[in-house]
């Protein structure tokens, strides 16, 4: 490894659903963390690596700063506003317009404290003509003085390749942190039990999937390795909600279940065999023991 050799760690930052976990998938090359339109998408800090021959970039993708509504809220604010003190170069992203928010105001006034490099990245540039980006990067400007400002967008790939070039301009000189093959330090159990609530937030309505964590009960391989044994539990607030997971003949729930495992087995390179429950626990969102339960980090509850 040569002494130009960079590494260090970059947390994402922003309201919910401005793209933050698009992102980094497209900077890294995979899907690692889980996206959809509804926010609240990611729940725990996930840890993706990028490593090539100028260095290793550790990405912190943090749940969306926002105003808490309940446990589970706090929690993920929590995370994310502790995430920025692990980092050497914090990634701000926000959407391509000139309305600045009381949401993006408080994230302005967390990072003026901050005396990390701050890379503002303008995400979604598709959505606008592009006479419009400069009186957006004019806004951000009087809010503060970022090290750079990046126009992008995360769905079509465009200038994303920018964002890794100026994160190593102000990453420290230092070995790798993990091997170069590495590309998230999120246990399998975890990744799984997050592609089966994506696939639930993609087929469900707005109101349930808010209310949805996922346990992963049994991961187990057969002898000789061709396939892998997956029983999961669905966990919702409600009955109702239960009924609509569950749908018509079971029908819903099958086609969660197909949609996850198609996507399990191309991630695992082998057949998976998945069986799916529901089970109801009122309020889990609320409870620091449900929530323990289901995965969120003890040390953060």
């Amino acid at each position: 490894m040569s002494e130009n050799f960079k590494s260090g760690f970059v947390a994402i930052i922003g309201r919910p659903n401005v793209g933050k976990s698009t992102l980094m998938n497209q900077l890294i090359g995979q899907k690692i963390a889980i996206t959809s339109k509804k926010p609240q998408t990611t729940r725990n800090k996930i840890q993706t690596v990028y490593t090539d021959d100028r260095g290793q970039i550790v990405f912190l993708d943090t749940p969306g700063i926002h105003k808490a509504k309940n446990k589970l809220g706090e929690y993920m604010v929590q995370v994310a506003e502790r995430t920025l003190k692990d980092a050497d170069v914090i990634l701000w992203l926000v959407e391509p317009t000139t309305y600045i928010g009381a949401g993006e105001r408080h994230i302005a006034e967390q990072l003026k404290n901050s005396r990390l490099p701050v890379i503002l990245v303008i995400n979604k540039i598709d959505m606008i003509k592009k006479e419009e980006i400069l009186a957006v990067i004019d806004k951000y400007r009087t809010l503060l003085d970022f090290d750079e400002i990046i126009p992008c967008s995360a769905l079509r790939g465009k200038n994303t390749q920018d964002v890794n070039d100026s994160i190593f301009k102000y990453l420290p000189y230092g070995p790798a942190f993990y091997d170069e093959d590495t590309v998230t330090d999120q246990p399998m159990r975890q990744i799984v039990a997050e592609i089966i609530r994506e696939k639930a937030l993609h087929a469900l309505d707005e109101e349930v999937p808010h209310g949805i964590a996922v346990a992963i009960d049994v991961m187990k391989e057969r002898k000789g390795g061709t396939i892998t044994d997956i029983e999961a539990t669905i966990i919702c607030e409600k009955d109702s909600h239960k009924g609509i997971i569950i749908g018509k003949q079971g029908g819903m729930l099958k086609k969660i279940g197909s949609n996850a495992r198609y996507e399990i087995e191309q991630m695992m390179e082998q057949k998976v065999n998945l069986k799916l429950w529901v089970k109801v626990k009122k309020d889990w969102r609320d409870s620091d023991f449900l929530m323990k339960n289901f995965g969120y980090d003890k040390k953060d509850v």
